[in-house]
């Protein structure tokens, strides 16, 4: 899987997130790239350049063994612990790093990347540390998720408007479900993307438009120009269908719509629609 510099940023502010969350003062971490191996690009409270590009194979050390088990490890005096190989010993020395854990970022069951946080002191990193640690690598496998689907679209042979508009739905969906703001944002970000050959620009864009649609407004209609019915809307956005007539209603009034098909013709006009 290739990586390009958006998940770079994604990793240094999910390293930000963890130091936060944990108290830890030093982050690091990497994504797979070819096989098993991962590669340590990003450092955050570092105080050399020991760990930098520093090549991790599965199986190995405390982040190959989060590779490999797929799931979250800790050793409490990394030099010392008798839990891991030691074929990274020289560079954690450098850095003076002690007690450690690894988190995996785990996308469609493959782990894709490692967070790690540390001191440099031997003492018991606790669960509340873990749980957020664990929860940075959950922000980034959701960033990951929607750029997979942004660039299957981007590198497929020219897909259908159909499956362009499926993900448009689907992507909306996903964002009302999302609590952290900045990732909605993201999400909503990509939704724009896929609306840019629309006629018109959409508000989300930062672009005026004739009609102004509330988020909602938008998200059933984008379920319905996707084919979904007022029921299977409703469970998408998990709201009651008569909530997604409401909505329904007060957006063909906005778009001066006699139809569910007008109203879709019409916010694809005015840019809220692919």
């Amino acid at each position: 899987m290739t990586t390009d510099a958006s998940d770079a940023v994604e990793m240094r502010n999910a390293l930000l997130r963890l130091r936060r969350g944990t108290g830890l003062p030093i982050a690091f971490g990497g994504l797979l790239e070819a096989g098993q191996q991962m590669r340590i690009t990003e450092l955050s409270g570092t105080a050399t350049h020991a760990l930098r590009s520093l090549v991790v194979t599965s199986g190995t050390g405390l982040g190959g063994k989060t590779v490999a088990l797929s799931r979250p490890c800790v050793v409490t005096d990394y030099s010392a612990s008798r839990q891991i190989s030691h074929e990274y010993d020289a560079p954690v020395a450098v850095e003076g790093l002690r007690s450690v854990l690894a988190v995996p970022v785990v996308v469609r069951h493959r782990v894709r990347g490692v967070l790690y946080g540390a001191l440099r002191t031997a003492l018991p990193l606790g669960g509340r540390m873990l749980d957020a640690a664990v929860e940075a690598a959950r922000d980034v496998e959701r960033a990951l998720v929607v750029r997979d689907e942004a660039r299957t679209l981007v590198a497929g042979a020219g897909p259908g408007w159909e499956q362009v508009r499926e993900a448009h739905a689907a992507l909306r969906a996903l964002a009302g479900r999302i609590a952290d703001p900045e990732l909605r944002a993201e999400l909503l970000g990509a939704c724009a993307l896929l609306t840019a050959e629309s006629a018109g620009p959409t508000a989300e864009c930062g672009g005026p438009v004739r009609v102004r649609l509330a988020p909602r407004e938008v998200d059933v209609l984008a379920c319905v120009a996707a084919g979904a019915t007022n029921a299977v809307a409703a469970d998408r956005l998990g709201v009651t269908p008569e909530t997604v007539k409401g909505y329904l209603r007060s957006a063909m009034r906005k778009l001066r719509a006699r139809t569910r098909g007008e109203a879709v013709v019409a916010a694809r006009r005015a840019g809220w629609l692919p």
